[in-house]
């Protein structure tokens, strides 16, 4: 299987959200949320984004303090932490201005990534914290949830009042079902199967993943190629994907 990066329809409202950050009117409104069911390609491309731009990701974790968040920061920044927290506040400040103002004159846009924010979107005081980065060091800052951050950020209007863009994530199309297949199987996929692994993955990219692994093991073993598209015929009784619930789904035979 190829290893690119599949611009989905997702990603494009991920684009879109970005220069809605970007155009901004409100210099304050610094901030981006990123929301939806895990396994819809969220981390795939924010990860992808953070390596273009040289920008800082960090992944929240469940027991994150407000020390702990500015040591991470710190290390994602290859700075040395001091003592105090009033060091390291002081610290991390310096950092993001420091790798702003280098990233400007690259004319490439900073901004801090992190991860898995339902862990900390009801901590009022981490959350305070990235704001006063955000705003007093003009740096955007980018959320990503799982589903809950939305509900747990409008408790706290200063900062819901700060998000100039909010991008769901959404299960995929069988249009980008499609355009997986085409970019990163090794063979061809007729349409009949596309459909079939479009229903079976209820559109989360995770399983749609391993639905293509496996038609391309079993593509290369038939000699499927050029003008022979493996379809929903050839797969009958085959292997297609795990589900979320841990339920391993076959095609059915006599379609």
């Amino acid at each position: 299987m190829k290893t690119v990066f599949v611009e989905t329809e997702n990603v494009t409202a991920f684009k879109a959200g970005l220069d809605k950050l970007s155009a901004r009117v409100a210099p304050e409104k610094n901030l981006m949320v990123i929301d939806g069911e895990p396994g819809l390609g969220k981390t795939t491309t924010l990860s992808w984004w953070v390596a273009q731009t040289d920008t800082i990701y960090l992944r929240a974790c469940r027991e994150w303090t407000t020390r702990w968040f500015l040591e991470d920061l710190l290390n994602a920044l290859m700075v040395r932490s001091r003592n105090s927290f009033r060091e390291r506040y002081q610290q991390c400040r310096e950092a993001l201005l420091d790798r702003q103002r280098l990233l400007s004159l690259k004319g490439r846009t900073f901004a801090v990534v992190i991860d898995e924010a339902d862990h900390i979107s009801n901590n009022s005081r981490i959350m305070e914290t990235a704001r006063d980065f955000s705003d007093t060091a003009d740096i955007p800052f980018i959320f990503v949830g799982m589903g809950k951050i939305e509900a747990n950020l409008t408790r706290f209007p200063q900062i819901w009042s700060r998000v100039a863009a909010y991008v769901r994530f959404e299960k995929t199309s069988k249009s980008d079902v499609a355009r997986f297949c085409a970019e990163l199987c090794d063979v061809p996929v007729a349409d009949d199967l596309i459909s079939f692994l479009h229903k079976a993955s209820n559109g989360f990219s995770r399983e749609i993943l391993d639905g293509i692994f496996n038609i391309e093991t079993f593509g290369r073993r038939g000699g499927n190629g050029a003008g022979n598209p493996v379809t929903l015929k050839q797969m009958a009784g085959k292997s297609l994907l795990t589900n979320r619930e841990g339920k391993l789904i076959k095609v059915p035979e006599g379609l």
